[in-house]
C-alpha cells in the first residue's frame, strides 16, 4: 500500500532513438521533488523489434528491479507511451501500475509511421491491427489514474489529436516540440501534480496553455 510519506518509485520509458538520456532534467525534477527515479533503455531502439517485444523487455524490469508488492507510477513518452501501454493492458502491468503518465503518443497512430517500414513505426500507423487490438480493452485503464499529456503543435505525432483517447485526464500543454514534452517546465508541473493527485481521481478534462 502507498505510503502517505513516501509517492511509489516512478519508471521512465522512452521513445524511438531515444535513450534515458532524453529524461535526464525530468529525472532531476522528479528526484528533487521527492521521488525515487528508475528509467530503462529499449533495446534496441531503432524501431526494428515490435512494441509488445519491447514491452516484455518492461515487465522483466519490473520484475527484476521491484518487490512483488510494490506499486509503481509509469511515465511513458511517445513511442515509449504505447510500449507502456501494451505492458499495462496485455502484460500484467494493470496489477502493478498505479499511476500511469503517457507524453505526446500515438494512440490513434501517427502518419509518421510510414517513415520507415520497420517493425514499430509500422505498429504506430493509424488503424494498423495492433494499436485496433490494443484499443480493443483501452476500458482497462479505468482501473488506475491514467494521464495523456499532449501539444497541438507535435509535429511527430501527425496528427497531434492521436494522442487523445476517451479513457482518463486530458491535458493539453501548448509546447512548440515533441521533444521539449519532457522537459519544459510547463509540463514537468503537471507531471508532479498527476503523481499527486489521489489514487484514482475521477474523470477530468484539463486544458492548459
Amino acid at each position: 500500500m502507498e505510503s502517505l510519506n513516501k509517492p511509489n518509485p516512478v519508471l521512465l520509458i522512452h521513445g524511438i532513438f531515444d535513450t534515458i538520456r532524453i529524461f535526464d532534467k525530468m529525472s532531476q525534477y522528479l528526484k528533487k521533488s521527492g521521488w525515487e527515479v528508475y528509467s530503462l533503455n529499449l533495446v534496441p531502439n531503432y524501431g526494428i523489434l515490435g512494441l509488445d517485444k519491447l514491452a516484455e523487455q518492461i515487465a522483466d524490469y519490473v520484475d527484476q528491479t521491484f518487490p512483488p508488492n510494490q506499486p509503481i507510477d509509469l511515465i511513458g513518452f511517445s513511442m515509449g507511451g504505447i510500449v507502456s501501454r501494451y505492458y499495462v493492458q496485455k502484460l500484467g502491468g494493470i496489477d502493478k501500475v498505479k499511476r500511469f503518465i503517457t507524453i505526446s503518443s500515438p494512440h490513434n497512430g501517427t502518419l509518421t509511421g510510414y517513415a520507415l517500414n520497420l517493425a514499430a513505426p509500422k505498429q504506430m500507423r493509424p488503424k494498423s491491427d495492433f494499436l485496433e487490438n490494443l484499443n480493443q480493452d483501452i476500458d482497462i485503464l479505468e482501473e488506475i489514474n491514467f494521464t495523456s499529456i499532449w501539444t497541438p503543435y507535435d509535429a511527430m505525432i501527425v496528427p497531434a489529436r492521436s494522442s487523445q483517447i476517451p479513457v482518463g485526464r486530458d491535458i493539453k500543454i501548448d509546447i512548440l516540440l515533441h521533444a521539449w514534452m519532457v522537459s519544459d517546465e510547463k509540463v514537468l508541473k503537471v507531471i508532479v501534480e498527476e503523481l499527486k493527485a489521489e489514487y484514482k481521481s475521477k474523470l477530468i478534462k484539463n486544458f492548459i496553455s
